[in-house]
């Protein structure tokens, strides 16, 4: 599995970036896509997750109602749409991926185990 971010830079407090995560490799029709960021000096936090299975997917609290993470299943692209972002939200983001052999579903975002990750994309809030 190959898995490919972009879409990060600078931006206003309050303003919207939509970060893309391109995959490939993936063996199975099951697997679960997340994204994971990590601020300077701090822990690696998850974000959102979608699950290939149903659809299904999560959030962190802190980014609920601002953040929307769907698929494009023709581009084979996991999208994270950020939306009112804060100058808390300023981190390196990870889209990262885990293939299962069965209809397995991720149901939290707290789940950081994943067995691939892609590179990082830097996301800045300032003004």
């Amino acid at each position: 599995v190959q898995l490919q971010a972009s879409g990060g830079g600078l931006v206003q407090p309050g303003g919207s970036l939509r970060l893309s995560c391109r995959t490939s490799g993936f063996t199975s029709d099951y697997y679960t896509v997340g994204w994971v960021r990590q601020a300077p000096g701090k822990e690696r936090e998850g974000v959102s997750l979608i699950n290939s299975a149903d659809d299904t997917t999560h959030y962190a609290d802190s980014v609920k109602g601002r953040f929307t993470i769907s698929r494009d299943n023709a581009k084979s692209t996991v999208i994270l749409e950020m939306n009112s972002l804060k100058t808390e939200d300023t981190a390196v983001y990870y889209c990262a991926a885990s293939e299962f052999g069965d209809r397995i579903r991720v149901t939290s975002v707290e789940y950081l185990t994943y067995d691939t990750w892609g590179q990082g994309t830097l996301v800045t809030v300032s003004s």
